[in-house]
């Protein structure tokens, strides 16, 4: 078994993006905006809570994140996130894409302007709508690579620990005084999960320590107070009643398993191979949402709703599982090199002209 792979991550992960899809399939889609018109009651009481999710996501993101950054080279972590990031999302935008002028009607609609911006996968940057909602919290993860390539940069990614506690400081001051334009920069919202995963992995890589289990603990804290005040809104927009006792149990589960993960505790699952559901994951999430809603809508009420809930599960895997071997599988090697390759040819011409500049000086 490969000792620098966690195989437990790629499960999690795939259990993220399932609760997503479910949160959107059997329940927000007929709760608001008139998305889907097939109601699910049956997993409502369970599916409601499925947006948690994406906290989950977060949460493993700080953990791999700081692993890809821990080597310290800044040119290997942008690589790696573009070559990780944009193939499988070119095409998951433009399957949706697809997707909108064929079956959209006038529920879900978009424009090539917006479609082009969206393939830069910055629009969110730009105030122009994402061509499917979901891209959200890409927008978020960008923040958080942002940061960690600031870090890089200044050459401080070996005090993680030390910039993680300042981090989490500064989360909780923002929490009791806040200041609109720190907690953008900063991803107050959702800090303490990028946080824990990230605190999580230098358990993983550099054992216990009362520092570690602090941040962890604060974390779960600020977490559980964060997700918690949430809920008077969420239940307003979709009208639907929500324990709280619940989420907390939720959030608190997440926390426990990828404690477990850090101090390698998890048994079987961490001895077991999870690569063919993680690689499904991305996609998944990024494809299921609007594109699913439209197949939902095409089907109900004609088939029955059984039928139509994981029949549409099953084409989006299918979707999933055809971006990853035709479209990611086939271009990250291509598209790494040619990164590599440019940036080699940009620091040659950068290194040529600053010696030209000095030479010409003297």
């Amino acid at each position: 078994m490969d000792k620098a792979r966690v195989n437990e991550i790629d499960l999690l992960r795939f259990i993220a993006a399932l609760m997503v899809v479910l949160f959107h399939y059997a329940f927000r889609g007929h709760a608001a905006d008139g998305y889907s018109p097939m109601p699910y009651p049956l997993l409502v009481p369970s599916a409601k809570y499925g947006y948690l999710g994406v906290e989950l996501f977060f949460m493993v993101s700080g953990f791999v994140i700081l692993m890809t950054a821990a080597s310290g080279s800044l040119r290997k972590f942008v690589v790696s996130r573009l070559v990780r990031l944009y193939p499988a999302f070119w095409a998951s935008v433009t399957l949706t894409f697809v997707f909108i002028m064929v079956f959209g009607g006038e529920l879900f609609t978009a424009t090539f302007s917006q479609y082009f911006i969206n393939m830069t996968m910055l629009s969110g940057f730009v105030r122009i709508p994402p061509i499917d909602g979901v891209y959200w919290s890409l927008f978020v993860e960008l923040k958080f690579y942002a940061l960690v390539s600031l870090i890089l940069v200044i050459g401080r990614i070996h005090r993680a620990q030390q910039i993680l506690i300042l981090w989490l400081a500064l989360t909780v001051v923002l929490e009791l005084f806040p200041i609109k334009s720190l907690r953008y920069f900063l991803i107050t919202d959702y800090a303490a999960y990028f946080i824990a995963g990230a605190i999580s992995f230098l358990v993983w890589s550099r054992g216990l320590s009362p520092a570690r289990i602090s941040v962890f603990l604060i974390a779960w804290v600020v977490a559980l107070r964060q997700s918690v005040s949430r809920l008077p809104n969420f239940e307003i927009r979709y009208n639907e009643s929500m324990n709280s006792y619940v989420v907390m149990g939720i959030v608190s589960a997440f926390f426990l398993v990828i404690f477990l993960v850090s101090i390698r505790q998890t048994g079987w699952i961490a001895r077991k191979r999870w690569v063919a559901i993680g690689a499904l994951t991305y996609p998944l999430y990024l494809i299921h949402q609007k594109a699913g809603y439209m197949l939902i809508g095409l089907a109900y009420p004609a088939i029955n709703p059984h039928v139509v809930l994981w029949g549409t599960l099953s084409v989006v895997l299918a979707m999933s599982y055809a971006i990853y071997i035709f479209v990611e599988r086939r271009t990250a090697p291509p598209l790494k090199q040619m990164l590599n390759s440019t940036i080699d040819t940009c620091t040659q011409y950068i290194s040529s002209r600053v010696g030209e500049i000095r030479a010409a000086r003297r």
